[in-house]
């Protein structure tokens, strides 16, 4: 396919796949725009393989996750080859590697987090829930600032645009938990759950409805940590890149603050930004992104990229 195919292809995943990513991305300026639909092509298509899903819809059969995950990695070394591939999304993602220097590396420490659950993995500790959250969206968000012209060598830039996407993946599992446990998964720590005195596979259940909601304001305050430290990073990009990135944040974080508010409610009905709030959102950041000074964090985050990536190496 031809470039713009590519992006037409990948514009439209991204707008069904992620409506609030989808508006965000619409402040990039053309080249980079595109160059993240195609980006977030490849991550949605991984994501849907390996869950058997469309679009990040119902889980389906789990069964085959291990060969699927072989499979991804597989067309993602032939895309990044230069061969076509037969699948739009990852011939998307040859595509942006081509134009940005994207590497079996960059992508491998993705393909690593969806490896975890073809093994049925359960975080232990917090150490390993953040592991996982650098896996599945911290590495994101070092290839997203890749894609956006921030420099390999620029190390502190790429740690906090790994925060923002470790900020993004605490919202995720506090909100999704519950969808989470239908599927057969748990991302919350062992030691957590031990401390609430929940039996295994209870968490759900409405009689620990009020500890749930303390284990997600946990992973909201971490959340709060990794954001205000990745606005930092955002400070120092283009002023369109920069508007683009706050108000992803914005949105992201509003789902975590909302799980947090609603408290034991916060899963009777699944929590979203709507499009006026998503507008609000984006006007807040374009302020934010004028005027430019991030404030100074009263803590750095406990967990940071080398940690979370050396840890995963010897894992």
């Amino acid at each position: 396919m031809t470039r713009p195919e590519l992006v037409e292809a990948s514009r439209l995943a991204i707008k069904q796949g992620s409506k609030s990513f989808s508006a965000a991305s619409r402040l990039f300026d053309r080249t980079t725009r595109e160059r993240v639909w195609m980006l977030y092509a490849w991550c949605r298509r991984c994501d849907d393989l390996t869950d058997a899903q469309d679009m990040g819809g119902e889980l389906g059969d789990q069964s085959d996750i291990a060969a699927q995950v072989e499979h991804l990695r597989s067309l993602t070394a032939k895309a990044l080859a230069g061969e076509e591939t037969g699948d739009i999304a990852f011939d998307a993602f040859g595509q942006v590697a081509s134009e940005v220097g994207l590497t079996m590396e960059d992508a491998e420490a993705v393909i690593a987090g969806f490896q975890l659950d073809a093994e049925d993995w359960r975080p232990r500790s917090e150490a390993d829930l953040m592991r996982y959250c650098w896996h599945v969206a911290g590495a994101v968000g070092v290839m997203m600032a890749l894609v956006m012209g921030v420099k390999r060598e620029d190390v502190d830039t790429l740690d906090r645009a790994c925060d923002l996407g470790l900020a993004f993946q605490l919202a995720n599992i506090a909100r999704d938990v519950v969808e989470d446990d239908a599927a057969g998964r748990c991302y919350l720590p062992a030691i957590w759950l031990v401390e609430e005195d929940i039996e295994p596979g209870q968490h759900t259940k409405p009689h620990h409805r009020q500890e749930l909601a303390d284990m997600t304001a946990r992973l909201v305050r971490r959340m709060e940590v990794h954001a205000a430290s990745s606005r930092i990073g955002a400070a120092r990009l283009p002023f369109r890149c920069r508007w683009a990135i706050l108000s992803a944040a914005r949105i992201y974080t509003a789902i975590g603050r909302e799980v947090l508010a609603k408290g034991t409610a916060a899963w009777d009905h699944r929590v979203y930004t709507s499009k006026a709030q998503k507008i609000g959102h984006a006007l807040a950041a374009l302020v934010e992104a004028l005027v430019n000074r991030p404030p100074k964090l009263d803590d750095e985050p406990r967990w940071r990229r080398s940690d979370l990536a050396e840890n995963a190496a010897s894992a």
